[in-house]
């Protein structure tokens, strides 16, 4: 199933929020193909996780799963089949649901208006059908090629043979079970489950390739754990938590920047009033996690050069991470270390930008030398 990240209401209004399916849906790759078709073993996968999947709604008592169809399959990152979460609809205290699209209906939701367990293998039993022939074709009309024609003629051509005919036969003949006209003539989803689970092939092709969809990119991994303890600080950089390191930030203002810049009375110019204003409103932005304002605030305070600020370089580079600029994020990183070269915190988001950017050694590098430089300045603290 794709796990539902929340919904909200307002009125009348409703939203629900999925996690992201990137690579479309199963009615795109069937009948909307350009690259290559489905290859069968995956077409097996599909129709196996999709039973696995009604099953486990039932076996959890969830409320039935409605207007199931190849639109609801969705394909995620590594190209495995996911079952969308927007067909589970709750019944009405009378037992009726209602839809606006229920697809190649079954027969008896016609006389009643009801969504039962056995109206879902029917459904199902479409599924099936635009599996083994990548179109859309009527039950009636399925059922109809099923009992008087070959096997071939239900097939895909773009398959091209490439299939086994005893996989595809057992797949026919489950089809036809599950559009019978009678719904106690239709198997129930424990016995699809039994029936497709020793087609599944122990291929260690992966899904994507099998799909024909690019490989997923490699979601970045945060830095192994350092050699020294952590502060609060550097916890948060080595969890790569960014809503801890903004918070971090926020509280600590500009502490670090003290003896960073020397600057007499005569250089308050207009110029710097200025300068000092862009900077403050970056802070407002800053604060109210306004990031792509911040980074034009204090892109202003930056580039007019007179008075350098560490703490700006790291605020920058902050919200560079929160708007996907981990490139940026590093050069502001850098900067800092040049305003203030032993400062941790420069390190430190040097290390979450490195690991953003999948160098997880260079990271843990940066980490470390950041915890090394913490525990200098506590002991210089402290003293004899």
């Amino acid at each position: 199933m794709a796990n539902l990240i929340g919904y909200c209401c307002d009125g009348d209004e409703r939203l629900l929020v999925a996690e992201f399916m990137p690579n479309d849906t199963l009615a795109k790759h069937l009948f909307h193909w350009e690259n290559q078709a489905i290859e069968w073993a995956m077409r097996l996968r599909v129709a196996y996780n999709i039973a696995e999947a009604l099953e486990y709604c039932s076996n959890e008592e969830r409320p039935l799963y409605h207007d199931l169809n190849a639109y609801r399959v969705l394909f995620d990152e590594n190209g495995d089949p996911r079952l969308s979460c927007f067909g589970l609809m709750k019944n009405s205290r009378d037992g009726k649901s209602y839809s606006t699209n229920l697809a190649y209906t079954p027969p008896e939701y016609l006389r009643n208006g009801r969504v039962t367990p056995e109206s879902v293998v029917f459904s199902f039993g479409t599924v099936l059908i635009d599996l083994l022939s990548g179109k859309r074709i009527p039950p009636t009309h399925a059922l109809d090629m099923i009992r008087s024609r070959s096997i071939q003629t239900i097939m895909e051509t773009n398959l091209e043979g490439k299939y086994s005919i005893e996989e595809a036969t057992t797949l026919v003949d489950l089809a036809s079970q599950c559009l019978q006209y009678e719904p106690r003539d239709r198997p129930d989803i424990k016995k699809l489950v039994s029936i497709l689970e020793p087609l599944q092939t122990k291929s260690e092709v992966p899904s994507y390739v099998m799909l024909g969809v690019p490989k997923p990119e490699e979601v970045p991994k945060a830095p192994p754990a350092p050699q020294h303890p952590l502060s609060p600080m550097g916890e948060a950089c080595s969890r790569m938590d960014l809503t801890a390191i903004h918070q971090i930030l926020v509280s600590q203002h500009y502490r670090d920047d003290e003896g960073s810049n020397e600057l007499s009375f005569q250089e308050w110019t207009q110029q710097m009033r200025d300068m000092l204003d862009a900077r403050k409103r970056g802070d407002f932005a800053f604060r109210d996690k306004n990031f792509k304002q911040a980074i034009d605030c204090y892109s202003q305070f930056v580039d007019v050069g007179t008075m350098v600020s560490p703490t700006v370089y790291a605020r920058r580079s902050l919200c560079h991470l929160m708007c996907d600029q981990p490139d940026a994020a590093l050069r502001d990183a850098m900067q800092a270390q040049c305003v203030y070269p032993d400062w941790p915190t420069a390190f430190y988001m040097q290390a979450v930008a490195l690991s953003k950017l999948n160098m997880q050694s260079d990271s843990l590098d940066m980490l470390n030398e950041a915890s090394q430089l913490e525990e200098k300045r506590q002991k210089s603290t402290k003293g004899p």
